[in-house]
């Protein structure tokens, strides 16, 4: 049994909760325990991961849909190591022996090998043998200010992750070392076990899967030919991301044992909330206060963009919610397809306070107004009449 919590519980939210719910709760969530917030803080480190990890399944509706029917056991699989830096293992597969354990019982840590174990092995892990492996994919969670992530911007971050040993060069052997085949399984990297009609092949235990040991281990890394390293990676941000954008840095994940591939470092982006703007994909709206005078006689008006400002003009008569489209004045759209709009929603401010001589011109006003001066007060009073003449 699976002893992750239940990730609508992470995140605060109950299981109806819309795109939006869960995109506003695992931002709130995110900042509350990121790693530059929390120095130092391993259980904000933990929940930060957590936190991640279950915005990536809800976020994709067919994740949500298969975690909603199997809970955690849609997604169990194997993953490779991770690093530190605020992000984990990634790349894992799923272990295709899974059902048979289930049958069999046993794969669950602790003593007492099943039937399953005595057939299958450990997990049916490293079948592979002696060919080289791809390195693990790693994730790094990066926040970045509105107008970075508007913008476009350069970043440069600090991955702790296993390199290539520089000692021995990834060999795993001291300089001049000398391998030779492994006498457990023949070279081949793996061993088979039979009971009655099973026959499964299993990673050989004493060289682990490699097909060969070295006679001089490299003293730095044990052999392995990694070793942990901490490495400065730049990154390009293009303009137009937001939150859950991923960017991919290749070849920057954990290094490749036996000669093989380095994976790649898949980078989240989470994108801090403007005073000012808020983002529609790559529209921007902002919301304005402006003046009765302002709305009744009409203007001319600055307002703010993310490069600068423009002006808007405020016909006579505006009422207050309405919304002016400024033409690309929004976010440059990140797969190259134009430029969004910037939206000005207009609110009509009612003075909280008035002078003698204001009250008295106001006075003065309203008692000049018709029904041709408020046409929807007017309009609505007149169909709810009825209401007014009921006992």
């Amino acid at each position: 049994m699976s002893g992750k919590r239940d990730y609508y519980e992470v995140l605060g939210v109950n299981k109806s909760a819309s795109a939006d719910e869960l995109k506003k709760a695992y931002r709130k969530m995110a900042v509350k325990f990121h790693p530059d917030k929390n120095p130092d803080d391993k259980n904000a480190e933990e929940k930060f991961k957590e936190v991640g990890e279950a915005y990536e399944v809800l976020s994709d509706s067919q994740k949500r849909a298969a975690y909603d029917r199997m809970g955690h056991a849609a997604f169990d699989q194997r993953r490779g190591g991770g690093g530190g830096g605020g992000f984990g293992g990634g790349g894992g597969f799923h272990d295709p022996f899974e059902v048979f354990r289930e049958v069999f019982g046993g794969g669950g840590g602790g003593g007492g090998g099943s039937i399953f174990d005595e057939l299958f092995g450990a997990a049916g892990a490293g079948r592979s043998g002696g060919v080289p492996q791809r390195g693990s994919n790693l994730r790094y969670d990066l926040e970045i200010d509105f107008n970075e992530a508007v913008m476009g911007t350069e970043r440069e971050i600090t991955v702790s992750k296993l390199d290539k040993c520089g000692t021995c060069k990834g060999t795993g052997g001291e300089n001049g070392a000398q391998t030779e085949a492994c006498s457990t399984c023949n070279g081949r990297g793996q061993i088979v076990r039979s009971r009655g009609i099973f026959s499964v092949a299993q990673t050989c235990p004493d060289c682990e899967g490699a097909g060969q040991k070295i006679d001089r281990p490299c003293r730095k890394c044990a052999g392995t030919g990694r070793r942990e390293n901490t490495t400065k990676i730049k990154l390009k941000i293009p303009p137009g991301v937001d939150t859950s954008a991923q960017l991919r840095s290749s070849g920057n994940g954990e290094a490749g044992t036996l000669g093989g591939p380095s994976g790649d470092l898949y980078v989240f982006l989470h994108v801090r909330d403007h005073k000012v703007f808020k983002r529609d994909g790559d529209d921007l709206i902002c919301e304005v206060p402006i003046t009765f005078p302002q709305a009744a006689l009409g203007s001319d008006m600055d307002v703010p963009t993310v490069t600068g400002k423009t002006k808007v003009r405020i016909p006579a008569g505006t009422q207050s919610g309405t919304v002016f489209r400024v033409k690309g004045k929004g976010v440059k759209n990140v797969q190259g397809y134009g430029t969004g709009d910037l939206l000005v929603r207009v609110v009509v401010e009612v003075p909280k306070k008035l002078t003698l001589t204001q009250r008295a011109k106001l006075e003065e006003f309203a008692e000049t107004c018709d029904a041709a001066a408020h046409p929807e007060s007017s309009g609505f009073f007149s169909k709810a009449k009825d209401f007014f003449t009921r006992p």
